[in-house]
């Protein structure tokens, strides 16, 4: 038995219906996706903010006679480049997971607007719950729509299983 026999049953308006609440479950994702970035783009202002606020004050400090190089007292030059070296360190990986975040967000929404079309595909030009579930098993194969949802089984997940012989 395969999984198209077990589905033969299944409605081209249910997988409509499917593939709308796909989208919406990655919507949502990105709702959150989003809202992780500001936090984290917040940080890198503020993490920005402190970086040009030690210039201005290391800048100031230096103005005027210098002391001798080697000095290593609290304004000591090394320790303020290591420092400094730091900060930088911590902002450029905040801003490639800020980056990452990002292309995670594009790659949810793409794939979001594409089941909206599906769904409007099927609602429009499909009459049969057959066709309408080999289409939706070819596009969640084609956009490996398994890997967006870790939570949540996919029709095509669902026919892989069911296609698998069962051990018993």
């Amino acid at each position: 038995m395969t999984m198209t026999d077990d589905y033969d049953a299944v409605s081209v308006e249910e997988l409509v219906e499917y593939c709308r609440t796909q989208a919406g479950l990655l919507s949502g994702h990105v709702e959150t996706i989003g809202a992780e970035m500001d936090e984290l783009l917040d940080e890198i202002d503020e993490d920005i903010a402190e970086i040009r606020t030690r210039v201005a004050e290391h800048s100031s400090g230096t103005e005027g006679p210098t002391t001798s190089s080697t000095t290593t007292g609290p304004n000591d030059p090394r320790s303020d480049l290591a420092e400094f070296e730091d900060l930088e360190a911590e902002l450029e990986e905040k801003q490639a997971i800020a980056e990452a975040k990002r292309a995670r967000m594009t790659a949810f929404q793409d794939l979001a607007v594409a089941y909206i079309e599906v769904a409007e595909e099927l609602e429009s030009t499909v009459d049969d719950g057959r066709t309408a579930l080999d289409r939706v098993l070819h596009f969640e194969r084609d956009h490996d729509a398994p890997a967006y949802f870790d939570d949540r089984q996919t029709v095509l997940d669902a026919a892989t299983e069911s296609d698998r012989p069962s051990s018993g």
